[in-house]
């Protein structure tokens, strides 16, 4: 029975969280900037209750899998908290606040998972009894929610030029007549309002069709103008490619680790190897602040490195059948990965703006996710090769073996490059006197000799 139930739980229900992240994000991101974040805040602690009640009381696959479907619904709403952040702050204190919800998260997770050690390890909590604890957070953070005050403007949709450009568009629904008549003449198509049968509705139609296929507009051209700059190109490559991985090692450690170590019958400290493993994330990524380097020219060099040992650590996980060592393997590749993310949230922030910060990371993690659904389909759905479990870190293993091939390659080819231009420049240098331009004349004469 124990070999079927793990197929299941790892080839069946799983995968539904991938999809149904993936087939929400990008309706949520854009729903979730035109009602300016709040209600979409709301529905993730709706979508928090419902998941962790169909946990602890539903029962059968089915009902495992609607519940995946509701934790997909939890992830993709996650942008609209990051989001209403930099919406009720001035640009002064964005970087304050991102320090602030970056610390209290990884504190939150530290201290869950301590909390979840200690109850098991010491007082012998059941799991549905952890799983209750978390149901009572979570619906206390819903209750919450509803104190957060409503944001006046968003990042596409309510921005504030827009007010500045287009003179009192928000009147239009509760004034019409003559203000309507002004509200619409910055817009060529309400002229068309005076021929239909509702002068003050059929101007509004149009205005807020018009916005919305500008505010498409502009995020087109806003992301052609970030992905053109090669520097930030390769950045975000190695984010959805490595976040692509990272998400579905952290999506099924639990699964190897009770594979190596059943807890039916062996002691368990899967929450306290998550305690260190984001205290370790939380010291690497607090390092990134300190460290003075040439990210232009060695940044590429330290994503080869890191995800050299990414990829050492998951191919660890899967030849090992200590659990120890497969712990110490986690520890190792979660702390690189959060390095190196830290490293690139900061390379692609400190080029943008806020609006375009918001969308490249939010297309950079969509990406992400269409690279990590392909791979679930591929190794892990049943649909697919219904790889188990040992098996698929091999893969996850080889996938960033890929990764760091070719940050290594192009690293260590634009390094050479460099070199090269620098000796080209020198040797080029106006010489100092006669016997210097001889030889150098020499040089050039013997080159082309060759040729």
């Amino acid at each position: 029975m124990r070999l079927p139930l793990l197929f299941q739980v790892t080839n069946q229900v799983f995968p539904v969280w991938t999809y149904s992240y993936l087939a929400l994000l990008v309706p949520v991101f854009l729903v979730t900037d035109y009602v300016r974040y709040k209600p979409i805040i709301l529905l993730q602690g709706v979508s928090f209750i419902v998941t962790w009640l169909l946990l602890l009381f539903a029962r059968g696959l089915a009902a495992m899998q609607v519940m995946e479907f509701f934790y997909g619904m939890v992830t993709a709403t996650e942008v609209a908290y990051y989001a209403y952040i930099y919406s009720v702050v001035s640009a002064d204190h964005y970087q304050r606040v991102t320090s602030y919800c970056r610390s209290i998260t990884l504190v939150a997770a530290t201290f869950a998972a301590v909390l979840g050690q200690l109850l098991v390890s010491l007082a012998d909590v059941s799991y549905f009894h952890l799983n209750a604890i978390t149901l009572a957070s979570v619906s206390l953070a819903f209750v919450c929610s509803f104190l957060l005050p409503m944001p006046q403007k968003s990042m596409f949709f309510h921005r504030k030029d827009n007010s500045e450009t287009h003179p009192q568009p928000d009147r239009v629904v509760t004034e019409p007549g003559p203000n309507t008549a002004s509200s619409c003449q910055w817009n060529k198509d309400c002229a068309a309002a005076d021929r239909g049968p509702t002068p003050a509705q059929q101007p509004q139609q149009f205005k807020s069709q018009h916005h919305v296929l500008r505010v498409l507009v502009q995020l087109g051209k806003d992301l052609k103008d970030c992905y053109s700059s090669r520097k930030l190109l390769y950045w975000s490559l190695w984010w959805a490619l490595a976040t692509a991985g990272f998400n579905q090692v952290v999506n099924y450690i639990q699964v190897l680790w009770d594979f190596r170590a059943p807890s039916h019958s062996s002691a368990v400290y899967n929450g306290a190897v998550e305690a260190v493993a984001t205290f370790l994330s939380s010291v690497t990524s607090f390092m990134v602040a300190y460290m003075k380097m040439n990210w232009d020219l060695f940044g590429e060099l330290a994503l080869g490195i890191f995800s050299t040992m990414d990829a050492a650590s998951l191919f660890l996980m899967h030849f090992t059948i200590n659990i120890w060592v497969c712990y110490a393997s986690y520890l190792i590749f979660k702390a690189s990965y959060m390095l190196l993310i830290t490293i690139a949230t900061f390379q692609i922030a400190v080029n943008l703006s806020m609006e375009r910060y918001a969308l490249m990371f939010g297309l950079n993690n969509f990406i992400a996710l269409v690279i990590q659904t392909i791979l679930t389909v591929v190794a892990v759905d049943s649909k697919g090769l219904g790889l188990d479990i040992v098996t698929q870190f091999l893969i996850y293993g080889s996938y960033f073996s890929v990764i760091a091939g070719i940050f290594l390659i192009r690293s260590i080819c634009m390094l050479v490059s460099r070199k090269c231009n620098r000796k080209t420049v020198r040797f080029w240098k106006e010489p100092q006197n006669l016997a210097e331009y001889e030889s150098k004349e020499q040089t050039v004469t013997g080159c082309v000799t060759r040729l």
